[in-house]
């Protein structure tokens, strides 16, 4: 959430990046509703204020006419200063909802544009594998090597579940492994996350829990939701509370199954584990310095780099457009990995990181104590090390054989304990 007097003092800007962003909010009506919480905040003080004075006039040795008007003059007050708390919390409930409307403002920097075709391209990794075969997707290799059943996925859970089974268990918790020691090795605590976390998270953290746009599951009877990623879990860690700037920077590293509804998501790159209600991933997680916050968002996306480097999968890195941002998200770069078993072999998104200043932190009310003694709120950003389900779409397709069998990245051999799948 964007603070209440910047939105009031920057108007024009706020109103071209919520444009920018193709979203819908009303930038004007949080700034209408500022002043006139003031107004209301500034009236209510000067009730109160009469009110003590009332009091302490009451304390002396009084005329009952005297008396008897004080505590008529009491009784008005009282009523006023009752009406006067219902306008404010009424405003101060409006202000909120409109400005909860508002998304971040987009770093000057980011590509302006819709949808993903307007991304801007800054770098590619890795070559692109030519076969002497016409190569097989995923869904063909998981189901000839044994090693992913969808049918009983939709049979017993429904459509977009799948099972893993045989090497593909062991592929799964090799990526963890691996890419969890890569961050242990950076200085991230790690952790096993829950499954489950109240709404008042997901709406602090810029997910919206209800609602026929949500892609969020809720648990019906109860105010809490199925997590679409461990970065609620992780973002909501430290809420309402301030942290000592000397225990900044804090790194992260939250293990989860992730739920998501993907309403409406079908087609082609929608295609198999590409596409899933559920899935397993490892997410890196930040709260650091304001002014730090540009250079740990570098940091998430080398880390993310490096990771599919020591994997050998082809990449690229895009910079994301203002539409496609998601509305915490100051900056958000993706990686997309080559999947030769894509539309004919083009690139999917596997990873992204994003800094989100302090849009959460003010949500979720997370603050540091500065070297001036202030409460200042800190920067929150967030990264995906492994989801493990896109990765495991890489690995079989660029490292598939005319055999059929798929090799196993090196780095991966020591977590899985061999070097190829064969068909069974």
């Amino acid at each position: 959430m964007l603070d209440y007097k910047f939105i009031t003092e920057n108007l024009h800007a706020v109103t071209g990046n919520i444009a920018d962003r193709f979203m819908k909010a009303d930038a004007e009506a949080v700034a209408r509703l500022y002043v006139k919480r003031t107004e209301l905040t500034t009236n209510l003080q000067g009730l109160q204020q009469k009110r003590n004075a009332n009091a302490d006039a009451m304390k002396g040795k009084l005329e009952q006419d005297v008396r008897n008007a004080l505590i008529e003059e009491g009784k008005k007050l009282k009523e006023e200063i009752a009406a006067a708390e219902s306008d404010l919390a009424a405003v101060e409930t409006e202000l909120l909802t409109e400005a909860r409307k508002i998304p971040n403002m987009a770093h000057p920097d980011a590509p302006v544009g819709k949808e993903d075709k307007d991304n801007l391209e800054v770098k590619k990794s890795g070559t692109i594998p030519k076969f002497d075969f016409e190569p097989a997707d995923h869904v063909q290799l998981g189901q000839d090597l044994d090693i992913i059943d969808f049918d009983a996925g939709t049979k017993v859970s429904g459509t977009k579940f799948y099972y893993l089974k045989n090497e593909g268990v062991y592929l799964e918790l090799g990526l963890v492994r691996y890419a969890l020691d890569i961050l242990q090795n950076k200085g991230f605590t790690p952790f096993i996350t829950p499954d489950i976390a109240r709404e008042e998270i997901l709406e602090g953290i810029g997910f919206n829990p209800r609602g026929a746009e949500s892609n969020v599951y809720t648990l019906e009877g109860e105010d809490t939701c199925l997590v679409g990623t461990a970065e609620i879990t992780l973002g909501g860690y430290y809420s309402n509370q301030i942290l000592p700037r000397e225990k900044l920077p804090l790194r992260m590293a939250g293990l989860s199954h992730c739920f998501r509804r993907e309403a409406g998501a079908a087609g082609q790159f929608s295609k198999g584990l590409y596409r899933v209600h559920q899935f397993t991933k490892l997410e890196m997680f930040a709260y650091c310095l304001p002014e730090e916050s540009d250079k740990f968002h570098e940091e998430l996306r080398s880390i993310e780099e490096e990771i599919f480097e020591g994997l050998n999968i082809p990449f690229r890195v895009v910079d994301t457009c203002t539409g496609d941002l998601g509305a915490p998200a100051y900056r958000k770069w993706d990686l997309e990995a080559w999947m030769p078993g894509r539309n004919g072999g083009e690139y999917g998104e596997v990873t992204s990181t994003s800094n989100c200043t302090d849009y959460q932190a003010r949500r979720l009310n997370i603050r540091f104590k500065d070297t001036d003694g202030k409460n200042k709120f800190v920067h929150m950003l967030n990264g995906t090390a492994i989801a493990v389900s896109r990765a495991i779409i890489a690995i079989l397709e660029n490292n598939q054989q005319a055999d059929g069998t798929v090799r196993i990245p090196r780095a991966l051999v020591p977590y899985c304990g061999f070097d190829i799948i064969r068909r069974k």
